[in-house]
């Protein structure tokens, strides 16, 4: 089964896919897609979309896992990247991938056992479980692999109700 694994925003968009068999995840694409700061929202969260898609017609995952909203004090950013969520789950439903959405607490205590856990307690259990690329990672692309992990926790083995239509 391959699960895309999502760290949403509309200016760095961590995007991760992995393979889960055998109860393992095995490492098979990640990237941070990141859009023109210089483009109106509305041509950033198309260009949001345009990426999701093919992603999704490349690797065609069975399963799109994807943070919910953290909120911050900054409502602009926050009301940006909901939208970017927004577009991102109109995609993998329009292409029939069933969806898992967890908060950061979940995603901690599935990677970690510990809900609260720091992000570097969160990175040194994602290598842990998966192999990464010998290459120079963004926090963005880290995070997409804990998700898509996290997903294969809550959404494989049933720990949340997963969406399909």
């Amino acid at each position: 089964m391959h699960i895309l694994g999502i760290d949403p925003g509309y200016d760095r968009l961590g995007i991760a896919v992995i393979e889960y068999t055998n109860g393992k995840p095995k490492f098979v694409y990640s990237a941070c897609f990141e859009t023109d700061k210089k483009s109106p929202l509305t041509k950033r969260l198309f260009n949001v979309g345009e990426e999701i898609a093919h992603v999704i017609k490349k690797y065609k995952p069975e399963l799109l896992a994807i943070e919910t909203l953290f909120l911050t004090n900054n409502q602009k950013t926050a009301m940006g990247v909901a939208e970017a969520r927004g577009v991102i789950c109109y995609e993998a439903s329009r292409a029939g991938v069933a969806i898992v959405e967890m908060s950061p607490l979940q995603i901690k205590q599935a990677l970690t056992g510990f809900g609260r856990a720091e992000k570097t307690a969160v990175f040194e259990m994602t290598k842990r479980l998966i192999q990464v690329p010998e290459r120079k990672m963004l926090d963005d692309e880290m995070d997409a692999l804990a998700v898509a992990i996290a997903g294969s926790v809550y959404g494989v083995r049933g720990n949340v109700v997963v969406e399909k239509e």
